[in-house]
């Protein structure tokens, strides 16, 4: 029941999209059916009689329960439409499939920077990493020095020098989940091959300690990692002056770099939506879904993030783990966060935001089902914690929360080096170390935001390209970025600002 007006995603639903705003009395179909009342673009509109208490199918999956009967034509909406919780069929591993190996012969490649130890990078910054936030105005003037006109202008392979600040590191226990979780977060970003080098500055007296954090990390100082103690080096100023002249003597090994072709089992890519309307699980979604299972084909890693937005679609993955253990570590991590909802006093409803329902999406279940869209069909081989590498490659679950920029970071710090970011409302989001690419889900807000917008999946829903063109041409720009093109985030200068470690436990 497709129209000018109305677009239904499956035959079983009972309700379908708007295209456009309806006005009263808005001819929907070719046999009588039209609208009730005004409907904004997105919104869903009843197409079949929905009974109180009735499922309303979208995707045919259960996104609510209808709090009074709702008429066709009808807006369905946050007025008639309630979340519920209901029991769902794990059908654990019924979908996961043989993969067969791609040839070598037919192995995409792209242009990437490969560092001593074999690990491949899409960028080549020196970091500027805090390990409390005390020590966050130090870290920020000293990659402010190499801002100066001319100040990298010998070092043309750089990219440039980054400070990644963040608001923890004290008044926090100095061991436990929470330290645990921040020093992981850092030394995936320590370690990350977009890093040519880092420095890593402290106050001194903070929980967490440099020298504590290298050791729990198994990392150790040397040419490419330095540290820096503001009440040991002497103060604001003179540790400035010290920061300066150890990024300034991993310039000269940062700068002697170059790009050189490698295959594109070398990325891992960090699926991400935020700003999310009522398209994005129909279009941006759906589209890098596909780019995912490409890049899954050629040997790469795909990381799916955000638990509280797969909440209600977790049984379409664990239908494709690739054993029992992966679709259990993954129904924990569902159950941790009902509970951790229920414990201060919250919902795993709360999660759409209000663009969210702006933009047509009504329950946390509506949202989950087009969010896990961008998981593509791949078999779901992993399920790690935040900031914690995956030790497969291939489609994996990174446990982090709904909020995009948290969830990015610890992306990022299990190394992801390339970010595909969807969004419908218009979120505007870079991360430094890793590029970040941002999709649009329709067609008037790429128009309306271009500048921040690098490809528009609108055209899906114009009809002009299929959800496999799209997905190509999305995995063909995340080869080209990875190879050096700049996106349009990084041509904004986002990037550090957004760097932002998920804090658990208490703040004392």
């Amino acid at each position: 029941m497709n129209s000018a007006s109305i677009f239904k995603l499956h035959d079983a639903d009972n309700v379908a999209i708007a295209i456009q705003d309806l006005q009263s009395d808005t001819a929907l179909d070719g046999n009588g059916l039209h609208s009730r009342s005004p409907v904004p673009r997105g919104h869903k509109v009843a197409v079949v009689p929905i009974a109180q208490d009735q499922p309303v199918l979208k995707y045919h999956q259960i996104i609510g329960f209808a709090t009074r009967p709702i008429a066709p034509g009808e807006h369905v909406h946050t007025h008639n439409l309630a979340f519920r919780t209901f029991a769902r069929d794990h059908a654990v591993g019924a979908d996961a499939r043989a993969v067969e190996p791609l040839p070598a012969a037919e192995a995409a490649h792209f242009d990437g920077i490969v560092r001593g130890d074999g690990r491949v990078g899409t960028r080549n910054y020196i970091g500027v990493l805090t390990s409390v936030n005390c020590s966050a105005t130090v870290a920020r003037y000293i990659s402010d020095h190499f801002r100066a006109p001319g100040a990298l202008a010998q070092y043309p392979a750089v990219d440039g020098v980054v400070a990644l600040t963040h608001g923890s590191g004290c008044g926090m226990a100095s061991e436990g989940e929470g330290m645990d979780l921040l020093r992981r977060t850092l030394a995936g970003y320590i370690r990350h091959p977009n890093f040519a080098g880092v420095l890593v500055v402290g106050l001194g007296c903070e929980a967490n300690q440099i020298p504590r954090l290298l050791e729990a990390e198994g990392l150790e100082a040397g040419d490419n990692l330095h540290t820096l103690v503001m009440q040991e080096t002497g103060g604001t100023a003179a540790t400035v002056r010290a920061g300066v002249e150890r990024v300034q003597t991993m310039l000269e090994a940062a700068n002697r770099v170059s790009r050189q072709s490698v295959p594109a089992s070398h990325l891992t890519l960090a699926l991400q939506c935020g700003g999310s309307d009522a398209y994005s699980g129909i279009t941006a979604n759906p589209a890098l879904g596909a780019a995912a299972d490409l890049l899954v084909r050629h040997g790469g890693t795909a990381i799916l993030g955000e638990t509280p937005e797969i909440y209600g679609a977790e049984h379409l993955l664990t239908r494709r783990a690739v054993e029992p253990a992966v679709a259990e570590h993954l129904l924990e991590l569902i159950h941790w966060w009902e509970d951790y909802t229920a414990r201060n006093g919250g919902s795993m409803d709360n999660n759409p935001s209000p663009g969210n329902k702006e933009g047509g999406l009504t329950t946390i279940l509506e949202k989950s089902l087009g969010a896990v869209a961008k998981g593509g069909t791949s078999n779901l081989v992993e399920v790690v914690r935040y900031a914690q590498h995956p030790t497969h490659k291939g489609f994996v679950f990174m446990d982090s929360p709904g909020y995009d920029p948290v969830s990015v970071t610890g992306q990022v710090a299990g190394g992801s080096n390339i970010v595909c970011f969807t969004t419908g409302r218009g979120s505007c989001y870079g991360c430094k170390p890793a590029p970040s690419l941002k999709l649009a889900t329709n067609s008037a807000m790429y128009q309306r935001m271009s500048e921040d917008m690098d490809i528009n999946c609108g055209e899906i829903l114009d009809g002009t390209r299929s959800v496999a063109e799209m997905g190509e041409r999305i995995f063909n720009r995340i080869l080209a970025v990875a190879s050096g093109a700049r996106t349009k985030s990084e041509e904004l200068g986002y990037g550090e600002d957004e760097f932002t470690p998920w804090q658990l436990g208490a703040v004392m």
